[in-house]
C-alpha cells in the first residue's frame, strides 16, 4: 500500500474508498437531524415560559357566553353549565386546529404535535369551569335565575383579571404593567357587564 493510499484511507475522504453508508452515522451533517423533532419541542418551550393567553380569552369568552346566554328555559343552572363547558371545548377544538394547520401545514404533522398544542390551548376549556362551578352551586345560595347569571359572570371577569395579571407577572413585566393589564382586562369585563344591563333593559 502507497503513502498516498494509506493517507486517503486515515482521513477519510472520498479518495480512500469508504462507502458513506459505512461511516459512523454522529458523523453525518446534523442539519437533517431534528427536522421532526423540531416542531415537537417548540410547544414545550411555550407551556414552560406560562403562557396564560388562552385562560384569558377563555375567561373573556366565558363571560361574553353568559351575557348573550339570554332566557335560558326551565333549568337555568344545567342549561348554562352546558353552554359555558360546551363553548369552551368547542373554541378550543377551534384553536387547536386553526394552530396545526395554520403554522404547522409545512411541517409534518405527529401526535406528540397534535399532543403538545392541545395541551397549549387547554386554559381556554378550564377558564370555563370556574364559572360553570359557580352556577351548579349557585342553588347554595339560594339564587334565582337572575342570580345564577350575574355569579356566574363575576366568576368570569375575576378569573380574566386574575389570569392577565398573572400572566403579566411571569412574563417578567413590572408591577406597573402588571395593574395596566389587569386594569384593562377589568375594563373589558366592565364592558361586558354594561352590554349584559343594556340588554335587560
Amino acid at each position: 500500500m502507497t503513502a498516498s493510499s494509506e493517507g486517503g484511507a486515515e482521513g477519510g475522504g472520498p479518495e480512500g474508498g469508504v462507502p458513506a453508508e459505512a461511516r459512523p452515522q454522529d458523523a453525518l451533517p446534523k442539519e437533517g437531524v431534528p427536522q421532526d423533532a423540531l416542531p415537537q419541542e417548540a410547544p414545550a418551550g411555550r407551556e414552560q415560559r406560562g403562557d396564560y393567553t388562552g385562560a384569558v380569552y377563555g375567561s373573556l369568552l366565558a363571560a361574553s357566553v353568559v351575557v348573550g346566554a339570554g332566557t335560558l328555559g326551565p333549568y337555568p343552572r344545567v342549561q348554562l353549565v352546558v353552554l359555558l363547558l360546551s363553548t369552551g371545548v368547542v373554541f378550543w377544538a377551534a384553536h387547536v386546529f386553526s394552530r396545526l394547520f395554520g403554522a404547522r401545514i409545512v411541517n409534518r404533522l405527529t401526535w406528540p404535535v397534535i399532543r403538545s398544542e392541545a395541551r397549549q390551548e387547554r386554559p381556554i376549556i378550564e377558564a370555563a369551569v370556574p364559572p360553570a362551578v359557580a352556577a351548579a352551586i349557585s342553588p347554595w345560595f339560594g339564587l334565582g335565575p337572575q342570580g345564577v347569571v350575574w355569579l356566574a359572570l363575576l366568576v368570569a371577569l375575576i378569573g380574566q383579571v386574575g389570569w392577565a395579571t398573572l400572566a403579566a407577572s411571569r412574563a417578567g413585566a413590572s408591577r406597573r404593567l402588571m395593574l395596566l393589564a389587569g386594569a384593562i382586562n377589568l375594563f373589558l369585563g366592565l364592558l361586558i357587564v354594561l352590554l349584559k344591563v343594556a340588554l335587560q333593559h
